[in-house]
């Protein structure tokens, strides 16, 4: 057959295939139901479930979402769930049966979520993408898509729901941690990086999976940062701020885009043909796959009510430019009939299935569907993933604050510690949501990483361990523990034996923050998206994640108490920031030594704040989000207008910590910014370059970033924008010159016919270690 000729092109073999197809199979492709579902676990028996085999008999299924996702949605537990072994034999079991039993044998999509490690039993759990975003390191961002793409594919995973794409604007939102940032230039360098580690060279390698952006567009953006609310936005702002990451990793190659499920100005987005057919498919040129959200679909009969109906609603999705529907569920429903009534047109439903089957052929699923069960065992989880693990969470702290070098502390004389806090030794806490369970043996903990620190010192020498708590030795008489509270709640029957424990101490760490730990409670979970649900159990300590959003900033519960309670002793005290959002608690950044914020770390994160605790890493982590002095002072993000005010009558516009802020153990300096030339025309370019000196005592890795202001423009500018960065490693007394190019892409902003424009005029560029710190240059563009 035509379609399995490897030597005939993608475009011929699909045109192929389609026309051997009934619509019943062309509507397959296009349903993505619950992968999950299809089988069962027998303690290592996989079956496969007859509701499955009767949907691949029936006209096939064109993706499975989740066959390898384990948490409380999809009740797959350590216990009942697939190892990395196990996980590839039941997707080869699933793609055997869907080729072997079909009437056309085409493999199935097997699509995963993996924005911060592949959320499947045994997968290596990486930082969150807020920290991701606070190393500023974009190769070593680069290299870790590329070990998550490994372990995915190695199970036979072949398409993942990431990168999380979206520009914040309200951090009281849930789904911050997912992002970067605030700032569409640097979420733009991280998706191409994204796009490139994930998809490599060729989809088709085994090694690779498809990357699809999401949320496309302004979900980020929503009405009081509440989840998934109305955007009010303009097509400027859109198209400056927004659309800017989506465009860059479009350009990169992105072979698969989700829609949002927010309305921006009336349109839900997944029926928003502007977006999905003028500027993503005409204006880019994208040839990819669009899938939708879950449950999008019934969202726009039910809650934006834009259709009357399921049959409505399918009909509007797919003819707006939907590929594909996560869950399949309307799409399965309606579409056949759609087509039956006269209500859709079968060129659209040969468009979208076509998109479907170019995919999987550019993936290589017709010649390859099966996956090595033992490569999986050797791949995923591996040492080398976990160590990557462990440099990425360490480069992404963030030292907020550190009065009379309070750290490091001296591994030689620090005395007695003492870790208190909810989150000192709390697995879950600091992995973040999209997480699969995992056991506490993997699992590294701050008290964990401070008693491994503390037990492999010997003769002032520490090695670095990847084990998890030890038990039985010295460092457990050096080290004392006590959580005191919960993270919500206001019980404070803990708070007794946390001061007790703190008394006995020469330096107390303390370790709050939030939860995005989801939990089994019954109504706790949004069965129809996945989402978590508000509950007001005294159990769940879940204050973040998807479908938790808040009021307000401060540390839930009684934890600012307890943090109160234990300065009172008098002590050498370190806060440790764990959580999925930034915190606002002046209380705090006033009274506290040291004020470490890590968010959610991942697996290695006690190691790697132990690492920074210890000086054995110097902090070089900058915050990508702005942190407020009052929950008040929101919007706060960096790259405001000018005209945005001055002040409230309470307080000033200024954040408590500026974007582009973090502290390290050394010291640096810059020279004053040197241009190649004065002056330039919007089709030339020049070059702008700094010395940065490390002046301190420790070896550091700087991030020298690069803001431009336009200073006239024809229509309002933000203040600053960021237009550059890099990290260089500098030792003591080492100086680096580094160097950026300034062209259009760096002056443009969008005009008033929403076309890119240089303007001539002035230009102030600053350099420095923060938006708030640098030293300027000024940069004249001519008229050609």
């Amino acid at each position: 057959m035509t379609y399995k000729d490897q030597s005939k092109s993608v475009e011929e073999r699909v045109q192929r295939l389609l026309s051997l197809m009934t619509t019943e199979e062309k509507v397959g492709q296009l349903t993505q139901p619950f992968g999950w579902q299809t089988y069962t676990n027998d303690q290592g028996n996989i079956t496969l479930n007859d509701s499955f085999k009767q949907q691949v008999e029936n006209g096939g299924i064109g993706s499975l979402y989740g066959a390898l996702r384990a948490d409380p949605w999809t009740g797959v537990t350590l216990e009942n769930g697939l190892s990395a072994r196990e996980g590839a034999e039941a997707v080869n079991l699933i793609q055997r049966y869907a080729i072997e039993h079909s009437r056309l044998g085409i493999p199935i999509l097997i699509g995963e979520e993996c924005s911060h490690g592949h959320m499947a039993i045994d997968g290596t759990v990486y930082p969150v993408p807020l920290l991701l975003g606070s190393t500023w390191n974009v190769d070593l961002y680069r290299e870790m898509c590329q070990a998550v793409a490994r372990e995915t594919r190695a199970q036979g995973g072949a398409v993942t729901y990431s990168p999380v794409l979206d520009v914040v604007r309200d951090p009281r939102w849930g789904r911050t941690e997912e992002c970067f940032g605030e700032d569409p230039y640097l979420i733009g360098e991280l998706a191409v990086a994204s796009v490139e580690g994930l998809q490599g060279e060729s989809l088709d390698r085994g090694d690779t999976v498809a990357a699809t952006l999401k949320h496309f567009v302004g979900y980020g953006s929503s009405e009081g940062g509440r989840n998934a609310g109305p955007v009010h936005m303009g097509w400027r702002e859109l198209l400056e701020v927004d659309l800017y990451p989506f465009r860059k990793a479009v350009e990169a190659g992105a072979a698969s885009i989700m829609p949002a499920y927010n309305e921006i100005d009336g349109t839900p987005c997944t029926v928003n043909t502007e977006l999905l057919e003028d500027v993503l498919r005409k204006d880019w040129g994208f040839d990819g796959l669009v899938i939708t959200d879950c449950g999008a679909i019934n969202m726009l009969a039910s809650g934006h009510d834009v259709a009357a109906d399921g049959l409505e609603a399918s009909v509007q999705a797919i003819e707006a430019g939907i590929d594909m529907e996560m869950s399949g569920e309307m799409f399965g429903q309606y579409l056949v009939q759609a087509v039956a009534e006269g209500k859709l047109d079968m060129q659209v439903l040969d468009q979208a299935a076509s998109r479907v089957l170019a995919l999987k052929f550019r993936l290589g699923l017709f010649e390859q569907p099966y996956v090595d069960a033992d490569w999986a065992a050797e791949v995923i989880g591996s040492e080398a993933h976990v160590e990557l693990a462990r440099q990425l969470a360490a480069e992404g702290v963030v030292l907020l604050k550190n009065e009379a070098d309070t750290l490091p502390l001296s591994l030689a004389n620090v005395g007695r510690i003492a870790v208190i806090g909810p989150n000192a030794d709390q697995a879950y806490n600091q992995l973040g949501d999209y997480t699969s369970p995992q056991p506490k043996s993997k699992v590294a903990t701050v008290l964990d990483g401070i008693r491994s620190k503390l037990a492999n010192h010997v003769d002032g020498q520490t090695e670095k361990s990847s084990v998890g708590p030890l038990i039985g030795d010295s460092s457990t008489d050096q080290v004392l523990y006590a959580p005191g509270c919960r993270i919500k709640g206001d019980s404070k029957e803990g708070f007794e034996r946390a001061i007790e424990v703190a008394s006995q101490a020469d330096t107390v760490i303390m370790v709050v923050g939030g939860s995005s730990a989801r939990d089994f409670g019954e109504g706790t979970i949004d069965l129809k998206t996945g989402a978590s649900n508000v509950s007001d159990n005294s159990w769940n300590d879940m204050e973040c994640g998807e479908g938790i959003d808040r009021m307000t900033l401060g540390l839930a519960g009684v934890q600012l108490e307890l943090i109160q309670e234990i300065h009172k002793l008098g002590k050498k005290l370190v806060v440790v920031y764990i959580n999925g959002r930034p915190i606002t608690e002046p209380w705090v950044d006033e009274h506290a030594d040291a004020i470490l914020e890590a968010w959610y770390p991942g697996q290695e994160g006690g190691h790697a704040i132990a690492d920074i605790l210890f000086g054995d890493v110097n902090p070089s982590g900058k915050l990508t989000i702005s942190i407020p002095k009052h929950v008040g002072q929101l919007p706060i993000y960096y790259n405001g207008k000018r005209s945005r005010g001055k002040r409230y009558l309470e307080e000033d516009l200024e954040p408590r910590y500026a974007f582009g802020y973090g502290l390290s153990y050394t010291t640096y300096e810059y020279s004053e910014p040197q241009l190649s030339a004065a002056s330039m025309t919007a089709g030339d370019s020049v070059k702008v370059s700094v010395n940065v000196t490390n002046t301190g005592r420790y070896a550091g890795a700087e991030v020298v970033q690069m803001y431009i202001s336009d200073v006239v423009s024809s229509l309002t500018r933000p203040a600053k924008e960021l237009k550059g960065f890099a990290k260089v490693n500098l030792e003591p007394g080492e100086t680096q010159t580094v160097e950026f190019r300034i062209g259009a892409e760096q002056l443009q902003y969008i005009g008033r016919d929403l076309k890119p424009v240089v303007e001539p005029g002035q230009f102030h560029i600053h350099i420095g270690s923060s938006v708030n710190d640098t030293q300027m240059a000024e940069l004249t563009v001519r008229e050609a």
